[in-house]
């Protein structure tokens, strides 16, 4: 859930305005930020609304986020949104152990990917480093021996500011420095070769474009989809025989276009509803995964973390989910099918529109929801049109107090003679730990936009 200011915690800096001064930003002086727009204390005991790859992890009795597989390379935690931009990240970290003099322990800043991003490493050297971390390539924007050791807990921050990062543990500043590695990103919380506990994280931003509440519904929702390349005309009349096989033992992550020829794809996660498992693919913003077979398991699926299109991607066993769109604000699926998902197939955390077009789902609780519970409660919206349904409870879930609106067109709903299938569902979004309302259904002209000849029964 959304989480409590932490009592008597100082104000944290971004280090821009006019009454900052030149003097006392060398000095390493803070001031309050704008606004405080994350915060996470794990008191609820789990990790909604973080996204998890590699690693173990576990949120223990007295609420602490703990990663214990000291054998993993890199094992993270990712939250927030792909377009923060200047912002503070704190957090308390704990090293519980060490493999090496080079394993670590950190907090991470301004994330456009699992392998690119600022952090600030506590290492098994004793020394914490200010990092600009882009895959294997570590750049050292500045480090402090500090005699780091197991056991002990730390306030870990980075402030970022334009090519500005900085890093502080315990409140002193270890490290500043200019990097145009990334200018914007989200949060993380890392380990490598190493094992840790974490607590307490808390964002202040400036003002980065980074909204906590929806804003009230002025404009008319979107009505068609946004040109893609070339589609399918139709859903797809039958499955794929997949071209191969690949197993996959660690997400793919994928910037431009991946096209997988019609391979399929599997071996991550327990093929289960459990949450937090890792995603097979991981999109950069602007990326697009098309002609893939996702088999089981599948893990957590395919992760969006700011605009993408998935072209012509089949789920034969959804997992988790079969794909999260987290960071950007508008998303395309584009022919393809999904099969199998008790839940739900499309999870909306982040802003904006998801396109479905050309698309068929089999044996399914729904085809998309917006999220009832997320950190940050944004106004959503979605748009399905040419889908064929077939033993689905329901098509789409939206938060109506929140001004999300569904938008349905040429639906074909399959073997419903009693017409069970609901089409829009309502539900009264809520704060994070929280569980969702379901208020209603069916077309109202405002949040669920249809009429009786969007949807043909077969």
């Amino acid at each position: 859930m959304q989480k409590r200011q932490l009592t008597g915690r100082r104000p944290l800096l971004l280090a821009v305005g006019a009454g900052v001064t030149v003097a006392a930003l060398a000095a390493g002086m803070t001031s309050a930020f704008a606004a405080t727009v994350f915060s996470d204390d794990f008191t609820d005991g789990d990790t909604s609304g973080w996204s998890k790859s590699g690693g173990s992890w576990t949120v223990d009795g007295s609420g602490v986020l703990n990663q214990s597989n000291a054998d993993s390379e890199l094992a993270r935690q990712f939250a927030g949104q792909t377009s923060w931009t200047n912002y503070s990240v704190q957090a308390r970290v704990r090293p519980t152990s060490f493999g090496s003099s080079s394993a670590l322990v950190g907090l991470a800043a301004r994330s456009t990917s699992s392998t690119k991003m600022y952090r600030l490493a506590l290492l098994g050297s004793g020394r914490a480093e200010l990092q600009a971390v882009n895959g294997s390539s570590v750049t050292a924007i500045g480090s402090a021996s500090l005699g780091i050791g197991a056991g002990t807990w730390y306030t870990v921050r980075i402030e970022t500011s334009g090519s500005t990062i900085r890093g502080f543990v315990n409140g002193t500043q270890i490290a500043a420095g200019s990097n145009s590695l990334v200018g914007a990103g989200r949060i993380g919380l890392v380990t490598a070769y190493a094992s840790g506990g974490f607590d307490d994280v808390v964002v202040d931003s400036s003002g980065g474009g980074t909204p906590t509440t929806p804003p009230p519904t002025t404009t008319p929702p979107p009505t068609t989809p946004p040109p893609t390349t070339p589609p399918p005309t139709t859903p797809p009349a039958g499955w794929p025989t997949p071209t191969g096989s690949q197993k996959v033992d660690a997400t793919i992550p994928v910037s431009g276009t991946f096209d997988g020829g019609l391979k399929r794809y599997y071996g991550i996660g327990d093929g289960g509803q459990s949450e937090s498992q890792d995603p097979m693919f991981e999109l950069a913003a602007g990326a697009t995964l098309r002609n893939v077979i996702i088999g089981a398991p599948a893990g957590d699926g395919v992760h969006c973390e700011g605009n993408c299109t998935l072209i012509n991607v089949w789920w034969e066993d959804v997992g988790e989910d079969a794909a999260t769109f987290r960071g950007g604000t508008t998303y395309t699926v584009d022919g393809g099918g999904a099969r199998s998902a008790s839940d739900k197939v499309f999870q909306h955390n982040g802003s904006g529109t998801v396109y479905i077009k050309n698309f068929r789902v089999e044996n399914a609780g729904k085809l998309y929801r917006a999220c009832g519970n997320c950190s940050t409660s944004y106004q959503r919206h979605v748009v399905i049109d040419n889908v064929i349904v077939r033993n689905t409870d329901a098509i789409a879930g939206i938060n109506t107090n929140w001004g999300d609106t569904a938008r349905f067109s040429r639906i074909t709903i399959v073997g419903d003679p009693d017409r069970e299938t609901s089409i829009c569902v309502k539900y009264k979004g809520v704060p994070k730990g929280s569980e969702p309302t379901e208020i209603g259904e069916g077309a109202d002209g405002v949040n669920c936009l249809y009429s009786p000849s969007d949807i043909t029964y077969q």
